[in-house]
């Protein structure tokens, strides 16, 4: 299959998880959703990055994101796991993670890079819109753990940017300047933000849209 690109409808699926089967767009819903693969269960890197996952949930669920993992292990390896997880990092799993022993959701995401390995799942990370586009695509390699502070700061973007004619500069996080749009005038800008702060006709800074 080809890779998923930007803005390409998000696949759906039926499988197997650790909360029981799910319909991939009707577990979903309306929701943001976050869906991340493992390359197996009981590897270190992955134990850190399932346990803090977990321990930033609340952030996620205030945001309206549903998270779900994947490895293509079985359902009652990832409750082993989960154990371990909970002993090693202080939180468990709360999250439903999918077994996909298949590997039919990993080829449908395109998460098994044959000249990486060509049977474990790279740690890929999609960000998934209310109306099941692909917003965002990472993908790191099996010897690297993930930024889930990042995963949460781009979302806190693509929130914004969803809603506003804004963009979030460089390394922005909640509550900073952001620039607008292009398409967007100087009249309309002042009109919808207030005041406005010119740096090149092409760059102009404003307060973080509200509400």
């Amino acid at each position: 299959m080809a890779t998923l690109r930007l803005g390409d409808d998000a696949p759906n699926f039926t499988a197997e998880t650790t909360e029981g089967t799910i319909d991939f767009h009707e577990w979903k819903g309306d929701s943001w959703a976050v869906l991340f693969s493992h390359p197996k269960d009981f590897t270190p890197v992955c134990t850190t990055e399932l346990g803090y996952t977990a321990k930033l949930k609340p952030e996620f669920d205030q945001r309206g994101v549903k998270v779900i993992g994947l490895s293509v292990d079985s359902p009652e390896n990832h409750v082993a796991w989960a154990n371990d997880i909970e002993e090693t990092q202080g939180n468990r799993p709360n999250f439903p993670i999918i077994a996909d022993t298949d590997r039919k959701v990993s080829d449908l995401y395109d998460m098994i890079h044959p000249n990486a390995n060509d049977t474990l799942t790279v740690r890929s990370v999609y960000v998934i819109g209310p109306d099941n586009k692909v917003k965002l695509t990472l993908t790191y390699p099996a010897s690297t753990g993930r930024n889930f502070d990042e995963v949460l700061r781009v979302i806190d973007s693509l929130q914004l940017t969803a809603k506003h004619k804004v963009a979030t500069p460089v390394n922005w996080k909640h509550g900073e300047d952001v620039i607008v749009v292009p398409a967007v005038s100087d009249e309309d800008a002042k009109a919808q933000h207030g005041d406005v702060r010119t740096e090149k006709p092409y760059l102009r800074y404003v307060k973080q849209p509200t509400g």
